[in-house]
C-alpha cells in the first residue's frame, strides 16, 4: 500500500500529513506552515510547494501524488476556483497550476468533502455503521457546507457543487448571504447568523458559546429563542437532504456542531419532515477533530 499525501489548504494555515498505513492508521509526518494568503495567489502556490518539500525532507520519501482540500470548489467546466472565502483563489486555475508546479498528479476537493470522506473512511462512521453506503458530512461553522460520500468515494458533481445544502433556500428571515442568495440555510444556521439573530432580539452582541450557556442557565429568553430557532430550522434544513440522499449516517462538524441539542432535540425536529414512518438515520459527532481535513485530502 503506497503512502497517502494530503494537504489541507486553509485561509491562515497549510497543513500536510503523510499517511503510511490506513489499517491501522499510521501518520509518519504532520506539519503546518502559514498560508500568508494576503501576499497573493502566487505566494499561496509557493507555500504549498514549501509544505510538500518540508514533508519530503522530513520523511525521506517522495510524494507520488497529492490530495488537497481547498476552501471553495474547482469548477469542472472552466478549471477555475469559485466560491472560496480565500478570495485570492477565486478565478484561478489552482489545479492546473499545482500539477505544473509540483510535477505530480493532484486530486482536489473542497474542505467539506474532505471532512466527509475522512469521517466515512477513518473516523466515526466505521464504528457506528461499518456497512454504511451513503454518508453526508455537514460543516456548520462560520458558513454551512456539506459533502457526500458514496461507497467510500466523494461525489463532486457535474458543477462541483454536490453537497452544498448550505445554499438551499430555507426561510426569508435569514436575509442575503455573501453570494447574494436570499434566505438560504447558511443565513440562518451558520454561527455568525445565529449571533446576528440574538443581537437582533436582544440588542446585545454575544458569541455563540455564551448564548448557549445563557440558554442552559435559563437566564435569557433571547438566548433560548435563538437556540429554538437553531433547532427548528436545523430540522427543516436537514430533512430534505435525508429525503433526497437517504444517508446511513450524518456527521456534523464545525463550531455550531458542538451544540449538544442538535443530537437530541435537533433530531426530533427533523423527524416530522422525513418521508418515512421511522427515523433510522444516525446523526453523530465527528471523531477526527481538526485532523479530518488533512486526512480526507490524503484519502483523495
Amino acid at each position: 500500500e503506497s503512502t497517502c499525501w494530503g494537504i489541507d489548504l486553509g485561509g491562515t494555515k497549510i497543513e500536510i500529513a503523510v499517511i503510511t498505513s490506513l489499517q491501522p492508521l499510521e501518520i509518519t509526518c504532520r506539519l503546518r506552515i502559514p498560508t500568508e494568503a494576503e501576499k497573493g495567489y502566487e505566494h499561496i502556490l509557493q507555500q504549498i510547494k514549501l509544505a510538500l518539500d518540508k514533508a519530503e525532507a522530513e520523511t525521506g520519501l517522495t510524494a507520488p501524488k497529492l490530495g488537497i482540500g481547498t476552501p471553495g470548489a474547482l469548477d469542472p467546466f472552466t478549471g477555475l476556483m469559485k466560491n472560496s472565502n480565500s478570495t485570492a483563489l477565486n478565478g484561478q486555475p489552482l489545479h492546473a497550476d499545482l500539477e505544473k508546479l509540483l510535477g505530480i498528479p493532484v486530486a482536489m476537493a473542497n474542505d467539506a468533502n474532505c471532512f466527509a470522506l475522512a469521517e466515512a473512511r477513518l473516523g466515526i462512521v466505521p464504528d457506528v455503521k461499518p456497512d454504511a453506503q451513503v454518508v453526508f458530512g455537514i460543516i456548520m461553522g462560520t458558513g454551512v457546507g456539506g459533502g457526500i460520500v458514496v461507497n467510500g468515494q466523494v461525489i463532486n458533481g457535474a458543477q462541483g457543487i454536490a453537497g452544498e445544502w448550505g445554499h438551499n433556500f430555507l426561510d426569508e428571515s435569514g436575509g442575503k448571504d455573501y453570494a447574494g442568495l436570499d434566505g438560504c440555510v447558511e443565513t440562518i444556521l451558520a454561527g455568525p447568523s445565529l449571533e446576528k439573530w440574538y443581537e437582533h432580539l436582544s440588542g446585545t452582541r454575544k458569541r455563540l458559546p455564551e448564548i448557549v450557556q445563557l440558554h442552559e442557565a435559563g437566564a435569557d429568553p433571547h438566548a433560548t429563542a435563538t437556540m429554538e430557532r437553531l433547532i427548528h430550522f436545523f430540522g427543516k434544513a436537514v430533512a430534505p437532504v435525508i429525503n433526497l440522499l437517504d444517508p446511513d449516517v450524518i456527521v456534523i462538524g464545525g463550531g455550531v456542531g458542538n451544540i449538544p441539542y442538535l443530537y437530541d432535540k435537533g433530531v426530533e425536529a427533523i423527524k416530522p419532515h422525513v418521508f418515512n414512518t421511522r427515523f433510522d438515520t444516525l446523526v453523530v459527532r465527528p471523531r477526527l477533530g481538526d485532523s479530518a481535513g488533512v486526512f480526507g485530502a490524503a484519502l483523495l
